[in-house]
Order: C-alpha cells, then sequence, then structure tokens
C-alpha cells in the first residue's frame, strides 16, 4: 500500500550574512529532514511511526500527502507517486494533523460532513449509511449539530475523525491525532481505530509521541531520528533490541552484605531491608540477582518491566551513541 525507497528531502536556504547584506553574496544552506529511508507498508497494517522532534516524521508524511516533493528516492501511495497525482492521492487518503482542522470553525460538524460528501462525490444513500455508522462509532449525536467553535478538543478531533474517513480512503495517516486530550476520549480515538481497521481494512499510519497509542492500536512501529530509519519491526522485537533496565524492588529478611550492595546499578535504600535497582536480563545480571537473593528471605518482591516509552528512549539514546 505504501513504497518507500531510499526516500530523501533535503531542504535548501539562503541567508544573508546579516541584516545589512544587499548586494552581497548570499550562503546557501542545505538541511537533510529524511535521508534515504525505506519501509514498505502492507495493505490493512497499523504502523506507529515514531521519534523525537524533528526526526523527521510530519516530513514523511507530507511527501506521501503530495505536499512536498521528494529530493530524490521512491514513494508511492496504493500506486500514485504522490506528488504528481495531488487529486487522485488526495481522494485515496484521509489525513489529520492534531494541531490543524479541516472542520468549518463557524458551522457544525454536520455541515463541513455534508461538503465533504459533495467533493467526493457520495450518493446520498451511502452518504446517510455511513454518516449513521461513524455517529454510532464515534459517539458524534450529542454534538454533532454544534458549531465545531464550541466543541471540546476531544469533540472536535472526533470531527475530524469522521471528516477524514467518510469516503472510506484506503489510508489513514495521522500525526499526533490524541494530542491534549483525556485518557476516556484518548481511549474512544484508539478503538475507532481498530474498529476501521477491522471493517475495512483500513491501513493507518500513526505519529505519536503517545507510546500508549502505538501499544493499543499497532504492531508494528518505525521508528527514525534526524531523517535516519533506526528499527523496522514488532513492537516484541522493539522491546528486545532496546535492551532497557527493569526495576527491582526487593524486602529481605536480612541485610545485604556491602561489597554486594555495591554491584547493584541505581541502588536506593528507602528502609531497612528494602533494596531497590535496576537490573538487565543478562546472564550476568541475573547471577548477580541470585546471589543478592541467596540465603536470604524474601519477604516481597516485585520487578517492573520497563514501558515502551522507555524502551524508545534507550533506543533513541544507542541510536546517538551509534
Amino acid at each position: 500500500m505504501i513504497h518507500c525507497q531510499n526516500l530523501t528531502k533535503n531542504y535548501r536556504t539562503v541567508a544573508g550574512k546579516g541584516p545589512f547584506s544587499f548586494g552581497r553574496q548570499k550562503d546557501s544552506e542545505s538541511f537533510l529532514a529524511v535521508d534515504r529511508i525505506s519501509f514498505h507498508i502492507a495493505s490493512g497494517e497499523m504502523i506507529g511511526y515514531i521519534g523525537p522532534n524533528g526526526a523527521g516524521k510530519s516530513t514523511t508524511i507530507k511527501m506521501m500527502c503530495g505536499i512536498l516533493t521528494p529530493t530524490s528516492g521512491e514513494l508511492t501511495v496504493n500506486g500514485l507517486v504522490p506528488y504528481k497525482n495531488r487529486q487522485k492521492n488526495a481522494r485515496q487518503i484521509g489525513v489529520i494533523f492534531g494541531q490543524k482542522s479541516q472542520l468549518w470553525w463557524d458551522l457544525p460538524i454536520t455541515s463541513s460532513l455534508k461538503l465533504y460528501q459533495k467533493m467526493y462525490e457520495i450518493p446520498d444513500d451511502v452518504y446517510h449509511e455511513r454518516y449513521m455508522q461513524l455517529c454510532d462509532m464515534l459517539e458524534l449525536d450529542e454534538f454533532a449539530d454544534r458549531p465545531v467553535r464550541t466543541l471540546s478538543l476531544g469533540q472536535r478531533m472526533r470531527g475530524e475523525l469522521a471528516a477524514a474517513v467518510l469516503h472510506r480512503p484506503p489510508v489513514l495517516i495521522l500525526d499526533e491525532p490524541t494530542i491534549g486530550m483525556d485518557v476516556v476520549v484518548k481511549e474512544r480515538i484508539r478503538t475507532f481505530l481498530k474498529e476501521l481497521n477491522s471493517a475495512y481494512g483500513t491501513t493507518i499510519l500513526l505519529t505519536t509521541h503517545d507510546m500508549t497509542d502505538i501499544e493499543k492500536v499497532c504492531a508494528r512501529a518505525i521508528m527514525i531520528n534526524k531523517g535516519k530509519k533506526l528499527f523496522d519491526g514488532t513492537l516484541e522485537a522493539l522491546r528486545q533490541n532496546s535492551q532497557s533496565d527493569s526495576r527491582v524492588t526487593v524486602r529481605l529478611e536480612k541485610a545485604v552484605p556491602p561489597w554486594l550492595e555495591a554491584r547493584l546499578r541505581g541502588l536506593e535504600k528507602p528502609k531497612a531491608g528494602t533494596y531497590i535497582f535496576r537490573l538487565s536480563h543478562t546472564d550476568e545480571e541475573n547471577r548477580l540477582l541470585s546471589e543478592v537473593l541467596q540465603n536470604n528471605r524474601v519477604l516481597d518482591m516485585y520487578i517492573a518491566e520497563p514501558t515502551l516509552e522507555e524502551q524508545v528512549a534507550h533506543y533513541l539514546g544507542e541510536g546517538e551513541a551509534r
């Protein structure tokens, strides 16, 4: 569905040497926003496209939408080259930018949806059926007839989703769709995306800094940083590759010998007999844990696995070092 091979976007700017540089030679500056990225997304996949601010995610998305033209490389979306077929491409994708709206500010959501019905040439009976489905899936009824400017952020975003998928695009691209929302609305949107994918096989590319969105919606993640691809695989593979530490909390009957304490990384002792430390799952550190527990009575023990957010941060840090 999305084919990306050695995709590159290089921004060039011309800057003068000072505020009074009239007639003087100007310097040309170059910024590589996307650096020879390759990946392929099959029809019906739900992909998390992740990375820090400035990684190149939004630039990639804009090239998929046909807004930007690649400097080099290949990019097709459902068989079309986006920047060469902007209108056709626009009819086969749905796009949401979390901080930009496609709804008319002073009109109700229903008016915006009727406009999109005309734009996409959707017959009245088909539109009515889809509208009722979206009302049910997104719970639009309670606010669909109110002006968009009066809606909460979560209500507006549900309207944005309805507008983005009204024409049943095979590809849905989401850039920070849950930013600033409360947990209830986030969960409603995650459920909707999974229902959409299940019912219509919609291919979804999700960009977000909320790793819970990725965990609950996506099975695969593509990670980029400074324009380069760092990882492409399942979330389970990402967890294994990140090699992040677990956090062990153990309460023991007897004190751990000082020489053994010295080997525990990030050791905290909030009270007598309680030890909190970090542990990787290497053979060496597993043996260390066995030594800590040896010849001692365990009163309580808890091992907290790293969150996906911690694992991604660790992976990005390792990528910087490589």
